[in-house]
């Protein structure tokens, strides 16, 4: 199976490319297998009932559908959050969370194994890194969870285990793949990006004439404490990153989110408020507040209170800032956990 071709991660250029050269095929067949790809998505070239047996067999002879297998699926029985552990065909793991609002499903997906960038309040890193994700192995986290909850899911959130912009090939194609109005159609403004802060890459895309939402992780309003707990301000530090944002706006007219982690003792004093005021003055932006996840791992803590405190502090300083809504409280449904406790369950029955 190695040297077939990924056809979920084809878009339909690519497709139709393939089918009309490859195979020998009409163009017009291009299209209906893409619509059984991303409109119907079906797991296996068998259920392409339209198509003649014969084509059947020679999709199956040169493409894959790379499958995603649920190994665990844990729902909250407090606000309908579902977080989803699942099974590559390779042997790895990999998680997504679906959350329920008052407009919809969003799912915040992966787009790696593990991660690279070390950042000492994340569970994602622990683990080390393994590999990036296919664009199609992105997307089935997607569909695999729509098939199993039988509901369309309307906003897609980069914002799970890994650095999306890390994986950067990869992460444009599945973008470009699930807002097709060929396929699956969502809409550019219903993808959020988050990155910690790769600066060449947020030039790069910036030029990639999206619509997207770009999230980009803080957590300090300083080099010497954000370098403390994100190495990669170590490399791309507070003025070259604030710099690429403040260009990004330009480029694009889109706001930025600024995720901040908000950790007593560490983070969140009056100063740093003021600190954080004074960083982001005349950005077009919104600060969104988080009370960092407990890790067995490492000793940060947040309150409730303080969280809310650090954000009054904020919005009498004229920062729009808010507190995100914590989901999934009772099944650990932050990025990282769950394939954390897996795989040390694992390990201990190996």
């Amino acid at each position: 199976m190695t040297d077939k071709t990924d056809i979920l991660s084809l878009s339909l250029a690519e497709l139709t490319e393939a089918v009309t050269e490859k195979l020998g095929e009409k163009k017009f067949r291009a299209g209906q297998i893409y619509n059984w790809l991303h409109v119907r998505k079906v797991r296996n070239f068998e259920e392409m009932t339209n198509l003649s047996a014969s084509l059947r067999l020679k999709l199956s002879d040169t493409f894959c559908i790379k499958r995603l297998n649920i190994v665990r699926k844990l729902e909250s029985t407090i606000d309908n959050t579902v977080k989803y552990l699942y099974g590559l065909e390779d042997g790895n793991i990999v998680e997504s969370v679906v959350m329920e609002y008052s407009f919809g499903l969003s799912i915040c997906v992966s787009t790696q194994i593990g991660c690279k960038m070390g950042c000492d309040f994340c569970a994602s890193t622990i683990a080390g890194f393994v590999r990036n994700l296919t664009a199609s192995e992105i997307l089935q986290q997607k569909y695999e969870a729509e098939r199993d909850l039988g509901r369309k899911i309307s906003r897609v959130v980069l914002m799970g285990i890994g650095e999306p912009l890390d994986n950067y090939d990869n992460v444009i194609r599945f973008i470009r793949l699930v807002t097709s109005s060929d396929g699956d159609g969502i809409s550019q403004r219903h993808v959020t990006l988050s990155t910690c802060g790769i600066v060449p890459r947020i030039y790069d895309l910036a030029e990639e004439d999206f619509s997207i939402n770009l999230a980009v992780s803080l957590h300090s309003p300083d080099d010497i404490s954000r370098s403390k707990i994100m190495p990669v301000n170590r490399k791309y530090n507070l003025a070259s990153l604030m710099k690429a944002c403040r260009d990004y706006t330009g480029k694009t007219g889109r706001r930025i989110t600024f995720e901040y982690a908000v950790i007593e003792n560490v983070n969140s004093s009056s100063a740093e408020a003021g600190k954080l005021a004074e960083l982001l003055r005349g950005m077009i932006s919104h600060i969104n507040l988080i009370g960092v996840n407990d890790v067995k791992e490492r000793d940060y803590s947040s309150s409730s209170a303080h969280v809310e405190k650090f954000k009054n502090e904020l919005v009498k300083r004229g920062v729009n800032a808010t507190v995100r809504r914590k989901l999934g409280a009772d099944i650990d449904a932050a990025c990282g956990q769950l394939r954390r406790e897996f795989e040390n369950t694992r390990g201990e029955n190996d």
